[in-house]
């Protein structure tokens, strides 16, 4: 099956990147949903070549800042950009064939083929010189999230874990080189979970910027090199794991106490919290 974009002349690809490029920027950002401002002042910057995890409790602003960064949600003020320049000034197309989203959940009213849904993320490229690279990344996408094997059922048929893959292989196949996933591992067992953080490890070396929601906090001390800490809708820390997940601030901002301690055989950074005995 062969989805074709807006009719009218073939569309430019975007331009290369080069590592260390900023591919979204949010400065002073504020955000309102009705009348709650759910955002408050938030600076963050996504870099091709690395994985930014954004964490903190429920209500903090994690997937409304996602939003603002992927152009879904207005700003109330503050400036979003997406690939340098202001996210407003781009078209919806544009912006496909620059970011892509994975939401929190992905349902469908008819019964696609699972196939069919990932070729859904290649719609962005029909008309451009990268139309014809639809096959190789549809089955790329397939057999990085461990797909391919139940291409043919319907996407409807699948367990939640199942569909959160497929979602995200559709992400995969879109080939933005800016990807921004909300809670990808929400519904996925412990190797799945696992398998969708190494992949966003391989597209951050690929050279893409990859900006993921998280509440497992190991995950995210795992996976991501740099975090984000969000509290009552503001920054309250930005950095390697290491340098950020204290048991002083992550105590305090999810008001539960925790221990940071490092891992006895490679060092790296362990969260867990505080339980009575």
């Amino acid at each position: 099956m062969r989805l074709f974009g807006l009719p009218g002349a073939r569309t430019a690809p975007p331009e290369p990147v080069r590592p260390g490029d900023v591919l979204a920027e949010a400065e002073a950002l504020h955000v309102r949903l009705g009348t709650r401002e759910v955002l408050a002042g938030v600076d963050v910057a996504a870099r091709a070549g690395e994985v930014l995890a954004l964490v903190g409790p429920n209500g903090a602003g994690k997937s409304t800042l996602l939003g603002a960064l992927a152009a879904d949600l207005p700003a109330a003020s503050g400036t979003v950009r997406v690939h340098g320049r202001p996210a407003h000034a781009w078209s919806a197309r544009e912006l496909a064939l620059r970011r892509a989203v994975l939401p929190q959940s992905a349902t469908l009213s008819f019964p696609f083929a699972v196939e069919e849904v990932v070729r859904m993320g290649r719609a962005p490229w029909a008309g451009t010189a990268l139309e014809d690279e639809d096959d190789p990344a549809v089955a790329a996408a397939m057999a990085a999230t461990g797909t391919a094997d139940f291409a043919a059922r319907p996407f409807s048929a699948l367990s939640g874990g199942e569909r959160a893959r497929v979602a995200l292989a559709r992400v995969l196949a879109q080939r933005a080189r800016l990807l921004l996933l909300d809670e990808p591992t929400a519904a996925l067992d412990l190797r799945h979970q696992e398998l969708v953080l190494r992949v966003c490890r391989e597209r951050a070396r690929a050279g893409d910027a990859v900006v993921v929601v998280l509440h497992d906090l190991g995950l995210a001390a795992a996976y991501a090199h740099r975090v984000v800490i969000l509290r009552a809708g503001r920054a309250v820390a930005d950095g390697p794991p290491a340098g950020v997940f204290t048991d002083r601030l992550l105590s305090d901002v999810y008001q539960q106490p925790v221990e940071v301690f490092p891992h006895p055989r490679t060092g790296d950074v362990l969260v867990s919290p505080v339980r009575d005995s």
